[in-house]
């Protein structure tokens, strides 16, 4: 449908529109179920007049073979009196040849009106597909858009239907109980399509009869054996047999449902805990195989994938594919066994390539995988099996498709991020690293959904800013905006490094980014500049470095951490205290107690020193070096001599000897560039010359270099006997905990036995129940 320049038209469609398609979907859906409804009563209707009434059960009565015959009680002259008007025989105006099914429950002697009108209601009603009880009643409660409604939409209003086909197609597809007895044809036509059918054995009629029986077979049995689910096993894996492939599916949706009580029933229930474990692990190996036999991927060397979504047999499977990925969809958010569930998430990456004509089965699909991979207290495989799938749907989607997956991938790390400790930081940096590689798949939609996020980060800290409440720098202050801005450092590190951009021949459209992310971390580390908050700083630093060293941009982060140093939580004597340390890398704020005591002023030390040789090692052999490090020598020296007077009061040796070390090391480093750019040859004005010099030399053999390696081996060692520490606590601390479980039930056990027997038979018998 054409756009619309009317006022008024363009008034309905913002504030009718959407109601107006509502009511006649449940229009169209009320329709349908009376049409099935009289349908099904003109049948009933028909075969009691032709077969001679009904009985006491409502069902026709059976009669001989003469009374089926039309000619039986006819003689000579009773022909010739009705003229030549002969019975013709039935006709079908379908190609494709009936089903076993429909041959076993349905004479082959009914008119030809029957067989015209009734032909697609009797395979809606008798397809075992299609519904999941035994006695076809949720025929009747279809709603989804039929064939029949579907065209009659198309022919009472034309424009409508244009209008819903180019705007919302899905409206126009069938549910997945839809009937899918047209799978039969597909898998007999498979079968008659292979050589040497000469060579086979059984009759065409023979063949019909046993899969009827195979079907009325599988009909009956509800409860699902281990010899059903090898015979099912067996046909899809000798013969990709799609049959088999529909009754496994049929077996898997009851089994993605056991034990709910939804008030709805399935064609197969499943009792036995074996025979579900094996149905599970059949159906998540073999589905995806028999699809890919009879619907082959074709995929190209840059990831994009071609499916014949046009062919019959893919319109016929379709139903069915939407079956079994709801059941697989329902069963990932119940499973809680880690091997089970990585299982489940590896069969969902071959579905994908039929699943993207399918949005909204996609959407909720993505959505509950980003959950698995946004839960910290899953393990690791499991989560990175999830990232796969993500991945893989990013690459083989189309740009709406990547952005839908980017918006719900960032808004799983913001809920998985909420709470951030020790135990789950790790997680947490998983999350984030991974993440950060979905970004660089299309640089297109990674930039708009980037800039979008970004953009929000930095109205948030603008709220905070102009807004006088008291609470409104909360906004700012949490685990969530910490890691949102930490996670596009991340991104930014990855996708816009030199060596990248060398490689692709191009600069990388998300290094527009860079600039609006580094604003935003300055003014949020600035935000509240008091020492309660110094840990969130170093956060925010922390970030910025990587995306410096990975970008090679030049950010000013000296004049942030002499901010620390200046302040008074860092100049006057502090308090002793026996508190722990605090850990930086898990707390953006420190706790009152915390504040003025000496565990506190040298974590705070720490922490400086290591950032400010950490910046300076960056630009270890720039040759602008002795011209960058000279104003911070400078402040360093006055803010040690401040601190080193009487009057202050501040005896705190260790965090000074630490800034004396890291003051002789750029010193030395500067000397070092000085004695080499005295050697050169051009002006400072040659671009060329100054981003040649020291090219090539390695950081690690400069005297800043050289020191900041040695802290860097230092620090890992004193973090890795802190987390065996950990480790080894948390693991007594279990076993403390069982112990005392253990010996409460041991206790409460003697005390009722000496409760309840006094008599030494008595005391006997209480140790041999124990």
């Amino acid at each position: 449908m054409a756009k619309s320049t009317k006022k008024s038209t363009r008034k309905f469609e913002k504030n009718h529109l959407k109601d107006v398609l509502e009511k006649r979907r449940a229009g169209a859906k009320i329709k349908q179920r009376q049409q099935i409804k009289a349908k099904r009563q003109a049948r009933n209707a028909k075969d009691a007049e032709f077969l001679g009434g009904t009985g006491e059960d409502g069902e026709p009565k059976k009669i001989s073979s003469a009374k089926e015959d039309p000619f039986g009680k006819m003689n000579v002259d009773d022909f010739f009196q009705g003229g030549f008007e002969i019975p013709e025989k039935p006709k079908q105006k379908s190609k494709s040849k009936p089903t076993a099914e429909k041959l076993g429950k349905r004479k082959r002697s009914e008119p030809e009106e029957e067989l015209d009108d009734d032909s697609s209601e009797a395979s809606f009603e008798e397809a075992p597909v299609m519904s999941d009880s035994e006695d076809g009643s949720e025929a009747e409660d279809e709603t989804g858009m039929t064939k029949e409604a579907m065209n009659a939409l198309a022919e009472k209003d034309p424009e409508f239907y244009k209008y819903l086909k180019e705007n919302d197609p899905e409206t126009l597809e069938f549910d997945e109980d839809a009937d899918l007895a047209e799978v039969d044809e597909l898998s007999g036509s498979d079968e008659e399509e292979k050589p040497k059918k000469k060579k086979q054995k059984k009759s065409k009629k023979a063949q019909i009869e046993e899969d009827a029986e195979s079907e009325e077979e599988a009909e009956d049995g509800a409860e699902v054996t281990m010899e059903m689910v090898k015979k099912w096993t067996k046909a899809m894996i000798e013969q990709n047999s799609l049959r088999a492939m529909r009754q496994v599916v049929l077996a898997f949706r009851a089994a993605a449902h056991v034990n709910e009580d939804v008030g709805k029933e399935y064609k197969y229930t499943i009792s036995n805990p074996d025979v579900y474990h094996e149905l599970l692990l059949v159906t998540l190996k073999n589905v995806p195989e028999v699809l890919g036999h009879h619907l082959p991927v074709k995929e190209t060397a840059a990831g994009k994938v071609r499916v014949s979504t046009d062919s019959k047999k893919f319109k016929t499977l379709t139903p069915l594919l939407k079956s079994h990925t709801s059941a697989v969809h329902h069963l990932l958010t119940t499973l809680s066994d880690a091997a089970t569930l990585k299982l489940t998430l590896s069969s969902i990456t071959p579905l994908l390539s039929y699943l993207l004509s399918f949005k909204k089965v996609l959407k909720n699909v993505v959505k509950t995988v980003v959950d698995i991979w946004s839960d910290v207290s899953s393990t690791e495989a499991t989560r990175i099996t999830a990232f796969l799938v993500l991945r893989r749907l990013a690459v083989i989607g189309d740009p709406g498709l990547r952005e839908a997956v980017l918006k719900t991938v960032y808004q799983g790390l913001i809920k998985g991020s909420r709470t951030t400790s020790v135990h789950t930081i790790q997680g947490i940096n998983l999350m984030k690293n991974s993440a950060a590689e979905l970004w660089g798949i299309d640089q297109d939609v990674g930039y708009a959904t980037g800039f979008t996020f970004i953009r929000q980060l930095a109205i948030h800290l603008r709220n905070s800013i102009t807004n006088n409440q008291k609470e409104s720098y909360k906004t700012v202050y949490n685990w969530q905006y910490v890691h949102s801005l930490d996670f596009w450092s991340c991104v930014l590190s990855e996708h816009c490094s030199p060596v990248k951009e060398a490689e692709s021949g191009k600069e990388s459209q998300l290094r527009l980014l860079i600039y609006p992310t580094v604003q935003v971390t300055l003014g949020a580390m600035r935000l509240i500049p008091t020492s309660t908050y110094f840990p969130l700083r170093f956060q925010m630093i922390r970030s910025l470095l990587r995306l410096s060293r990975a970008t090679g941009t030049y950010i000013p982060l000296a004049s942030a951490l002499l901010e620390v140093l200046n302040s008074a939580e860092m100049k006057k004597s502090p308090k002793p205290s026996t508190l722990k340390s605090l850990d930086f890398t898990s707390n953006y704020k420190a706790q009152k107690p915390y504040l003025r005591t000496r565990v506190y002023q040298d974590g705070v030390g720490e922490q400086v020193a290591e950032l400010l040789s950490e910046f300076f090692v960056l630009w270890s052999t720039s040759i602008a070096f002795p011209e960058l490090a000279l104003p911070v020598i400078v402040m360093l020296k006055r803010w040690l001599k401040e601190v080193g007077n009487k009057s202050s009061g501040n005896k705190n040796n260790k965090v000074n000897s630490g800034f004396v070390l890291l003051i002789q090391k750029i010193e030395a480093n500067s000397k070092f560039i000085e004695e080499r750019r005295a050697k050169v040859d051009f002006a400072p004005n040659n671009r060329a010359g100054v981003e040649g010099f020291l090219k090539g030399f390695e950081w690690e053999n400069t005297p800043l270099g050289a020191f900041v390696v040695g802290q860097r081996r230092q620090r890992e060692e004193k973090a890795r006997l802190l987390e065996e520490g950990r480790r080894e606590e948390e693991r007594k601390r279990k076993l403390e905990r069982e112990k005392e479980k253990t010996t409460g039930d041991s206790d409460a056990d003697m005390e009722d036995v000496d409760e309840d027997d006094d008599s030494e038979a008595g005391f006997e018998d209480g140790e041999d129940d124990e």
